[in-house]
C-alpha cells in the first residue's frame, strides 16, 4: 500500500479532497432519498443521530462546568510562586508571534497592553509583530512607531518583521508566522547562542488579550513537564471582547463557540489542539521546519507536522485561563454577517488539511496504530460531520415525511419525530449550563448597553437554529464543495473596527 500511494500520490491526495464532501453530501441527501427505499433505515438513523447529539449536549455541559471552575481556581493561584520554586526559571523566555495586517492600532495596543500587564517578567518577553508587505508603509510606519515608542522599554525585545509572500506560499497566518519565527530564530536566538530548550514560541492572533498570569502558568507547566519538547499548551478562547457591541444573531453564535472551546479544555480525549491561539517549544517549532506555508490552515497543520515527525506523542495540555478575542464585527450588520461567514469558512477550510492528514496516517511509520487511529477519528469526526449536524437535527424526519407522507402513518413514522423531539428538548435543558457559564465568562456589561436588553440576552438563543444554518452548515458545506471541485478558497483577514 505504500508503494502504491507514492507512485500515485496527486491521484490520492485528490480522491482524498474529494472524499470530505463526497460523506458530508451523502449524509444529508441520505434522508431524503432513503425515505423512499428503506424508510426504516432513515428513522433509526436520525433517531440514533439525536440521541448522539444528546451525549454531546450533556458532555459540553459537563466539561464546560469543570473548566470553569478550574478556571476560577487558577485565576487566584500564585503561579508565581511556583515557577520560582525551579532554579532555572530565569532562563526561560517567552517568544510571542503577532501575525497583522491591517489591524487598527487600537487593537493591537489593547493586545500589547495585555502583555505587558503580565505576573511574569515582561523582561523575558519577546514580542514579534508579524506584519506583511502587501499593508502599505504609510500605515506600517505610524504602527511601528506608536508601539515602539509606548513599548520598546517593556519587553526584553519588540522585533517587526515584514513577509513578502513569494512563489510557492499562499495568502495567510501560515506563511506570515514562518517568516517571522524564521526571522527571529537567526536574527536573535542563533546570532546570540541562546539555548532553544530555554524558548517558547506563542502563535497569537491580534485581537487576543491576555489573562495577567498566562505566561507565569505557561512557565509553570513548560517547566514541571519533562516531556515539554512533545507539548502544546493551549487556553480557553473566549469570543468576548466585543460580544455587547455585535448584533444579536452574532453574540449568540460567538457565545455557543466560546462555551464550546472551554467545554474542550477539560475533555480527556481531546488529542489535537484548537484553532487559534497556542503555545509550544521553540525546539519543536524549530524540529519541524516551523509551518508550512503553503497551506492556509495553521493550527491542525502543525500539531499533526510535529506529531508525525515527532513519531507520535505530541500532547496538548490546556491551560485553565481565559483568553479573549473579539467576535467578528464590521461597520455594517450585513458587513458583519458576511465577515463571519467568510471567517467559519475559513475555519472550515480546515478540512483541506484532512488528505494530507490520512495520507501521513498511511505513510508515516513507528506512530503507535492506537494512537495515530483516534486522533484520525477526531480529524474526520470534526470535519467531516461539521455541514452535516445541522440538516439531520433540525430538519430531522420533517421534511423527509412530507415527501413521503405514507411513511408518517406508520408506527415507526409516527413513533420516531415524537421521540427525536423528546430527546433534543431534554438536550435543551443542558442550554441552561451552558447559559450560565456563558454569564460567569462574559465582560461586565458596558453602561450604554441598556440593562432591558440584558435581561432579554437568554430569548436571542432562540436564534440558533437561524445560526447554526447561516454560520456552521452553509460555510461547512462550501467548504467541502469547493474542496471537493478543486475550487481552492482564498484567505480572507476578518475585520476589525
Amino acid at each position: 500500500m505504500r508503494n502504491f500511494i507514492i507512485r500515485h500520490d496527486k491521484g490520492i491526495l485528490r480522491a482524498l479532497e474529494i472524499l470530505p464532501g463526497f460523506v458530508s453530501w451523502n449524509l444529508i441527501l441520505f434522508p431524503y432519498w432513503g425515505i423512499f427505499v428503506i424508510p426504516n433505515i432513515v428513522a433509526y438513523f436520525i433517531l440514533l443521530f439525536n440521541i448522539y447529539w444528546f451525549f454531546q449536549s450533556f458532555q459540553i455541559a459537563i466539561s464546560s462546568t469543570i473548566s470553569h471552575t478550574r478556571i476560577q481556581a487558577a485565576k487566584i493561584y500564585d503561579w508565581m510562586g511556583d515557577v520560582r520554586g525551579f532554579p532555572d526559571w530565569e532562563k526561560i523566555e517567552h517568544v510571542v508571534i503577532i501575525p497583522t495586517y491591517k489591524e487598527p492600532i487600537h487593537i493591537l495596543e489593547r493586545t500589547f497592553n495585555t502583555l505587558a500587564s503580565q505576573d511574569f517578567p515582561t523582561k523575558h518577553l519577546t514580542i514579534v509583530l508579524a506584519m506583511e508587505a502587501k499593508e502599505a508603509e504609510e500605515e506600517r510606519g505610524p504602527k511601528i512607531k506608536f508601539l515602539t515608542e509606548k513599548f520598546s522599554k517593556v519587553f526584553k525585545n519588540l522585533f517587526f518583521t515584514v513577509h513578502t509572500l513569494i512563489p510557492g506560499e499562499v495568502v495567510g497566518k501560515a506563511s506570515n508566522e514562518k517568516y517571522a519565527a524564521i526571522w527571529v530564530e537567526k536574527n536573535y536566538i542563533s546570532k546570540n547562542k541562546l539555548d532553544l530548550d530555554y524558548i517558547t514560541a506563542t502563535s497569537c492572533d491580534a485581537d487576543h488579550t491576555f489573562h495577567p498570569k498566562y505566561f507565569a502558568a505557561l512557565t509553570f507547566k513548560y517547566l514541571d513537564n519533562p516531556k515539554r519538547y512533545k507539548y502544546f499548551w493551549q487556553p480557553a478562547i473566549l469570543f468576548y471582547n466585543n460580544i455587547w457591541h455585535v448584533p444579536a444573531i452574532i453574540r449568540v453564535l460567538n457565545s455557543l463557540m466560546s462555551v464550546w472551546n472551554l467545554s474542550q479544555l477539560s475533555r480527556k480525549d481531546r488529542l489535537i489542539i484548537g484553532p487559534g491561539h497556542y503555545s509550544l517549544s521553540f525546539t519543536l517549532l524549530h524540529g519541524v521546519g516551523y509551518w508550512d506555508a503553503d497551506k492556509i490552515p495553521e493550527d491542525w497543520g502543525i500539531f499533526f507536522k510535529a506529531y508525525y515527525k515527532s513519531g507520535g506523542g505530541v500532547e496538548v495540555e490546556p491551560i485553565y485561563l481565559p483568553l479573549l478575542a473579539d467576535a467578528v464585527q464590521s461597520t455594517t450588520f450585513w458587513k458583519t454577517v458576511k465577515s463571519q461567514y467568510q471567517q467559519i469558512q475559513r475555519w472550515a477550510w480546515g478540512v483541506s488539511d484532512d488528505p494530507w492528514i490520512i495520507k501521513n496516517y498511511l505513510l508515516t511509520p513507528n506512530v503507535p496504530f492506537w494512537d495515530k487511529t483516534m486522533r484520525l477519528f477526531q480529524v474526520i469526526w470534526a470535519h467531516f460531520l461539521w455541514p452535516v449536524n445541522w440538516f439531520i437535527i433540525t430538519l430531522g424526519l420533517t421534511v423527509p415525511t412530507l415527501l413521503n407522507p405514507a411513511f408518517g402513518r406508520t408506527a415507526l413514522g409516527y413513533s420516531v419525530p415524537r421521540l427525536s423531539s423528546f430527546v433534543l428538548t431534554i438536550s435543551l435543558l443542558f442550554l441552561i449550563v451552558m447559559l450560565v457559564i456563558d454569564s460567569k465568562h462574559k465582560p461586565t456589561r458596558p453602561k450604554e448597553f441598556p440593562l432591558w436588553r440584558a435581561v432579554l440576552i437568554p430569548l436571542e438563543f432562540v436564534l440558533m437554529p437561524l445560526a447554526g444554518l447561516i454560520f456552521g452548515a452553509l460555510p461547512g458545506i462550501d467548504a467541502h464543495t469547493r474542496l471537493m471541485l478543486g475550487k481552492y478558497i482564498e484567505y480572507k483577514v476578518t475585520e476589525k473596527v
